[in-house]
């Protein structure tokens, strides 16, 4: 068993709703596999020694905020530039 004193990171990801956390892993596996800006972003968190693990993370973070932001204020106002986690 692990213990929960040495993890770095809330438990937020793993607890909730568990169809969209596996929406949001599908959506992120999906774009790494064919929107170039995303390969290119996990190519660029690989360089700085950021896990697979640890950058479908940060992609599934930040798809969560983009899908926010449409279901918040429309699609207009959520598309604005990538960003890192």
């Amino acid at each position: 068993m692990r213990s929960l004193a040495r993890r770095h990171r809330h438990l937020s990801e793993e607890i909730g709703d568990r169809d969209a956390n596996r929406a949001l892993h599908m959506i992120a596996v999906s774009r790494l596999a064919h929107d170039e800006r995303t390969r290119a972003y996990a190519a660029r968190r690989t360089s700085e020694g950021l896990s697979k693990k640890d950058i479908l993370r940060c992609l599934k973070r930040y798809i969560a905020r983009d899908v926010f932001r449409i279901l918040t204020h429309g699609h207009e106002r959520a598309t604005k530039p990538a960003s890192d986690c």
